[in-house]
């Protein structure tokens, strides 16, 4: 286990150390357009051999990529994690709403550029505490951890930005309607292999964004929902989702905890004043009195 917290560590240390700078959740061509991004690696062939190479342009969008080979990114600002993928899958039943790429795309509505562990360690360096995940026996007991609003960005063939929540890409399949049900952070688990003692992260298998119960999902749904074929509830929900192949943007965004508000400190109450007693001074004309005593 302790190998992989060396890779969260490494999240949260490029964490510290991004600058969060701007407006984000918008889809610049440069970054969606296949068009725009072969223009891009046409004009880098023509450059000269002996130019010395540019600095990695900054991140004026806000965000900070976390990964080298993977399209993951933090925005600290916004305490988000923004992750690139695609369109996998248009109709069907679903036990997944996300997956990383190469992992589970038959029964996900769209794959991600990156892996569960990764996202669990980015949603880490964004505040969030993972709960707990499903558990079967002896009793059912759901999910638990703070709910992640996922939100998903794309442009269409005209090139218009849209934006959605991941729920209206989820069909309940007994009634017709969207999912109505939010993403709790359970945070999935660690396996050792006995032979090679290598500490694997669960959720890398492809249990990512669930819509399906599994115990080694990295988000759950906080209800009961079998992963049995014949009890799966729910499909793709395929009017809504654009052709396979799609560039799309997911941004994973936790909701922080409420603060107290913080109580107005009692001032103390002041003390009722006691009566003054004046005593009389003795004049010529009114000696005092001594009482005598029997």
């Amino acid at each position: 286990m302790c190998c992989k917290m060396t890779w969260f560590a490494q999240i949260l240390l490029a964490a510290c150390g991004a600058i969060a700078l701007g407006v984000v959740y918008s889809l610049p061509a440069d970054e969606t357009e296949p068009k725009v991004r072969a223009a891009s690696e046409e004009t880098k062939r023509e450059e000269p051999a002996n130019k010395p190479a540019k600095e990695a342009p900054k991140a004026e969008s806000g965000l900070k990529k976390i990964a080298k080979d993977h399209d993951i990114y933090l925005d600290l600002k916004r305490k988000a994690v923004v992750i690139d993928g695609e369109v996998c899958l248009r109709e069907g039943q679903l036990e997944m709403f996300a997956c990383p790429k190469g992992t589970k795309e038959h029964e996900s509505v769209v794959s991600l550029n990156c892996t569960a562990e990764q996202a669990h360690a980015a949603l880490l360096a964004v505040g969030a505490k993972p709960g707990t995940t499903v558990k079967f026996t002896p009793e059912y007991k759901a999910a638990t951890g703070p709910i992640v609003d996922v939100m998903v960005l794309w442009l269409d063939e005209k090139g218009e930005k849209h934006k959605v929540r991941a729920q209206e890409w989820v069909k309940q399949a007994k009634t017709d309607k969207e999912m109505a049900f939010d993403w709790v952070f359970a945070g999935s688990g660690f396996w050792t292999d006995e032979d090679t003692g290598k500490t694997h992260y669960m959720a890398n298998s492809g249990d990512l964004i669930c819509v399906s119960n599994f115990n080694t999902a990295t988000m759950d749904l906080p209800v009961e929902s079998s992963q049995a074929n014949a009890s799966l509830m729910f499909v793709a929900f395929t009017d809504r989702i654009p052709p396979r192949g799609t560039k799309i943007r997911v941004v994973l965004i936790p909701r922080q905890p409420k603060e107290a508000e913080p109580k107005p400190e009692k001032k103390p109450e002041p003390k009722p004043e006691e009566p003054k007693t004046t005593e009389e001074k003795p004049t010529e004309d009114k000696p005092t009195e001594k009482k005598s005593t029997p």
